[in-house]
């Protein structure tokens, strides 16, 4: 099998891991996370309040410059990666052969990763156009998973990604396109986009792999005038699968009742007939009841306090090139890890003005831009922009891995090609053309 040949760079990995996410404190010479450091103090809430008493309920917030202290130390091409970080329930998912009980898993999977984010409030860097972000994971059953995003498009703001464990079968494609608004004393973060699984090695009916559509809740910011902010996911996520769906509420807490943090669900097939409910608290603990059996007493479905996430490696910064997400923001999220906040400003608007001058001379030049790693999808298909390359089918796992390696580099050691610069259309198209010039040649055999 084909994998990582230079581990010896993970301590160099994880070391600027722990440095661009924490700090020491030098009284207590304990190390702190400052993500999870509440930054709303009074000051900080006059400068929110001097930018926000210039909006209007509703207006579009993404053009407008936020102060650095609510910002988290990872682009969003690495935030998507948490809902990435619990793989065994995936894979045990992949081995069910019970397609309602493989629906389940599936569901407690896309739901497990929802509480790894900060404590503070705080929102993960906007990607500039071009960004990319790689990494991937060694996984407990001697697999490895591979994880590529790309910033496509910044009005509106587009991310594009793709993961796959080869060896399993398994194969995630989607594209997140956050939407934010001013609500008042609120920010919300409408969160358009789908995800789509594929479990390569299950077949439907149809001969193809068995596909899961899922979409994302919406995410709120409370308290930005007055009272104390805090982060609420709210709205709805659905999950569709070839037989059975979810629709996945996540409450907000009203005004005079209720309470942070609950969903409820309930998973029917396509009929309307009911199998179980979900209930709980996404960041807690959330249980599952099968409605068939009237004396049936809910179960845990997934406990987020006795479940660990496993977290993505990432080749060295050194090894990375200009418009990696780490090495790309690495100045501003080493200011914001000591709490320099005129520094962190400084080195975030530098890479702006330096997009919006690109952008200007794109202008100018009559130059289109266009992603290297994601080619825009056919009429039709699910998620508006793939990866560019095809990964053969089949059990060929050596060539699969070989094929997501040539992409882009993820594992330590390896190196950017002359290819990597070339347009993904382009390269699409000329890998299309052999494929197609290759099974030409297979059928006059």
């Amino acid at each position: 099998m084909l994998k990582g040949k230079v581990h010896s760079a993970h301590s160099s990995s994880s070391l600027v891991d722990s440095m661009s996410k924490t700090s020491l404190n030098s009284k207590t010479n304990e190390v702190i996370d400052t993500d999870d450091i509440d930054e709303n103090d009074e000051s900080g809430q006059n400068i929110l309040l001097s930018i926000i008493s210039q909006l209007k309920p509703g207006c579009d917030l993404s053009k407008i410059t936020l102060p650095t202290f609510i910002l988290e130390k990872k682009s969003m091409l690495e935030r998507i990666t948490n809902q990435l970080q619990f793989p065994e329930i995936v894979l045990d998912a992949n081995l069910e052969k019970d397609e309602l009980q493989r629906f389940v898993k599936i569901v407690k999977w896309y739901l497990a990763g929802w509480h790894i984010a900060p404590k503070a409030v705080k929102k993960p860097l906007n990607p500039v156009l071009g960004e990319h972000f790689t990494c991937y994971w060694d996984l407990p059953n001697k697999q490895q998973a591979f994880y590529i995003a790309e910033q496509t498009c910044h009005h509106p703001p587009e991310s594009a990604y793709f993961y796959m464990i080869p060896e399993s079968g398994i194969r995630v494609d989607g594209v997140v396109i956050p939407k934010s608004r001013f609500l008042g004393n609120s920010s919300a973060a409408i969160m358009a986009g789908v995800t789509v699984l594929r479990l390569l090695n299950i077949k439907g009916a149809d001969g193809k792999p068995e596909k899961y559509t899922l979409t994302q809740p919406n995410i709120y910011a409370r308290g930005i005038l007055f009272g104390k902010m805090r982060m609420e996911v709210g709205d709805h996520m659905i999950i569709k699968g070839p037989t059975y769906e979810v629709d996945v509420e996540f409450k907000t807490k009203g005004f005079i009742s209720g309470t942070y943090d609950a969903i409820e669900g309930t998973i029917k097939d396509k009929k309307g007939k009911d199998y179980y409910q979900i209930s709980g608290k996404w960041n807690d603990i959330m249980y599952i009841k099968d409605l068939r059996d009237k004396h049936a007493k809910k179960t845990v479905l997934f406990d987020t306090h006795k479940n660990k996430p496993l977290k993505p490696k990432v080749r060295p910064i050194e090894e990375q090139g200009e418009y990696e997400s780490r090495r790309l923001w690495k100045k501003v999220t080493d200011a914001l890890s000591v709490r320099d906040h005129e520094v962190a400003t400084e080195e975030k608007f530098k890479i702006e003005d330096y997009q919006r001058q690109l952008a200007k001379k794109r202008i100018e030049d009559g130059v289109e831009f266009h992603p290297k790693l994601f080619r825009e999808a056919k009429p039709g298909d699910d998620v508006d922009h793939y990866i560019y390359k095809h990964i053969p089918e089949g059990d060929d796992h050596e060539a699969q891995i070989k094929s997501i390696l040539e992409i882009a580099p993820i594992l330590p050691g390896q190196e950017f090609t002359e290819k990597f610069g070339i347009p993904a259309f382009k390269k699409h198209e000329i890998q299309e053309k052999s494929l197609s010039q290759l099974s030409l040649q297979s059928s006059k055999r």
